[in-house]
């Protein structure tokens, strides 16, 4: 059995990814080669002999079908699952549905690095006609985010990270997080300890597993950032 307690993975490609269009709170599927990734990704952790006690995942359909397949194809759907919009992708704002290339060439490769990587910059936020345009899967929040920087995405996510994950690994349970690039870069970089510098350097693959071994009792990283192929 595998001594990893904590694997994050990115959601497989999406349809947007394969289009280079920023996603954000968008909830669009998997591609065809998202589903492939996902398999892959759920072969890599059965040879690692990993056995999770329970899953969780964003309120977007990408990472939630990305469970989906990983535990299918690892005979695990029974755990626990816990879905949450904590884990949702950063919120692009206005950014949201654009070419990524094509914005380069309006804005400027600086700008839009900025945009993509810089830990407190934000994008533009959507128009406010755009703000009360709710789905009802965020009915009960307060406040609905209109462009995160990754500091704000980290903001919403570590209460998630404290009141749900931190208790399955202090008794020495497994978790496994299907969730997005910056929602997983929030995570690494508070698991990590890292800078803001060394945050913007963080790349997360789709659909490719991301192993840690913390300490039961202070969550401090034994072994890790391992990726598993």
């Amino acid at each position: 059995m595998s001594s990893y307690n904590l694997i994050l993975i990115r959601h497989g490609q999406s349809q947007w990814n394969q289009e280079n269009r920023f996603t954000g709170w968008k909830d669009i599927d998997l591609s065809t080669q998202g589903e492939k990734e996902a398999k892959k990704a759920a072969e890599s952790l059965k040879k690692n002999h990993l056995h999770f006690d329970l899953a969780c995942t964003s309120f977007l359909k990408r990472a939630i079908r990305t469970l989906w397949i990983i535990l299918d194809e690892m005979d695990q759907m029974w755990i626990p699952v816990i879905k949450s919009w904590r884990l949702n992708e950063r919120h692009y704002g206005n950014l949201t549905g654009l070419n990524k290339k094509e914005t380069i060439e309006k804005y400027g490769e600086k700008q839009v690095q900025l945009w993509r990587r810089d830990y407190k910059t934000t994008p533009p936020p959507l128009p406010t006609s755009e703000k009360n345009d709710i789905d009802r899967r965020y009915k009960d929040l307060t406040t609905i985010p209109t462009g995160e920087s990754l500091e704000q995405t980290k903001q919403r996510v570590l209460p998630f990270w404290t009141t749900t994950v931190n208790p399955y690994l202090q008794q020495g349970k497994t978790v496994l997080i299907a969730a997005h690039g910056n929602s997983i870069r929030a995570l690494i970089k508070h698991i990590e300890q890292l800078s803001n510098e060394a945050i913007t350097k963080v790349e997360i693959p789709t659909g490719v597993p991301v192993a840690y071994t913390l300490s039961k009792k202070n969550l401090e990283v034994r072994e890790g950032r391992k990726i598993l192929l």
